[in-house]
């Protein structure tokens, strides 16, 4: 098994003997003695597998890891400490900065052969599962209970048109407010979250809430569909003007009267009588019926 390795250590004499531990193994070393300089290398170059020093001027290894793995880019990249620190703190840190194994020096040779040729094996079939499920269309986010991200698919953050990484809150705005909810009632909150883009004519994306995959671990899966076309299928099924179309899909999506005014560059009066309209052809009496029905028709 190939591979390009990443070894950040600000010692020359351990960077060479790493060097030619991996030469050995058949695989291709890049050095560099500093968090800094291995940032200026992770964009340029595609790395399988980073070996990190923990104790380092300026960027300690740590603090290097963990925005490694903030970054989309690169936190599917596995990362193995390789130090001097043995003290159970120390491991337990790097592990929580989100490494997958901790070496202690002084490295021995056959044990560093094996844990990189295992980290690379299981990273790549990941890798090749995600883009798998990004080849097919189908898009994914997971997280915690309190809606942190823990995982999501390559896409999701571009859909989003938001920056996600691990641990950080896993959606913006109203959706978020929708996640928790369903993580907290799912019997009492709708399923599924519709989103598009204030830009005309662009896609929107539907947010399904797949529940809970286990313990600690809830499921998103994102979809994308023609923001017009669905405009079209509102209009026509529930016997609506094309502008009553636009405010109740809007209001579908959490908008308030005001936010829809400001992106259709319509009076907030005009929206509510859009609305009051609406209500009366589609057999509703309040916001959450009408987004009800809307979703429910949306998705047939």
């Amino acid at each position: 098994m190939t591979g390009i390795i990443l070894v950040i250590d600000d010692a020359p004499d351990n960077l060479a003997l790493i060097s030619d531990i991996l030469e050995s193994g058949q695989y291709t070393p890049l050095v560099s003695t500093s968090a800094e300089q291995a940032f200026s290398i992770l964009p340029q170059i595609e790395v399988d597998l980073i070996l990190l020093d923990a104790v380092m001027p300026g960027t300690d290894g740590f603090q290097a890891c963990q925005q490694i793995k903030n970054q989309a880019q690169y936190a599917h990249i596995p990362v193995i400490f390789m130090t001097g620190l043995s003290e159970q703190q120390h491991i337990v840190q790097a592990f929580n900065a989100g490494s997958v194994d901790y070496i202690i020096k002084p490295v021995q040779p056959a044990e560093l052969l094996a844990r990189v040729r295992t980290h690379l094996k299981n990273a790549r079939k990941a890798h090749h599962a995600f883009r798998a499920l990004n080849f097919s269309g189908r898009h994914f986010l997971a997280t915690d209970p309190a809606g942190h991200s823990l995982w999501f698919t390559p896409h999701v953050p571009a859909m989003l048109e938001y920056t996600l990484h691990e641990g950080a809150p896993a959606l913006p705005g109203d959706m978020q407010k929708w996640l928790l909810n369903c993580i907290s009632q799912p019997d009492q909150v709708e399923s599924q979250f519709f989103y598009s883009s204030r830009k005309e004519g662009e896609n929107s994306i539907t947010l399904s809430f797949m529940g809970q995959q286990k313990p600690g671990e809830f499921l998103v899966r994102l979809a994308v569909t023609d923001a017009n076309r669905n405009r079209e299928i509102i209009q026509k099924t529930l016997k609506l003007t094309a502008r009553e179309a636009e405010v109740i899909i809007w209001l579908a999506q959490g908008k308030t009267y005001r936010d829809i005014a400001d992106i259709l560059s319509i009076s907030p009066r005009t929206v509510n009588k859009h609305l009051e309209q609406s209500y009366v052809k589609i057999g509703v009496e309040n916001r959450a019926s009408a987004t009800a029905r809307v979703l429910q028709v949306l998705q047939k």
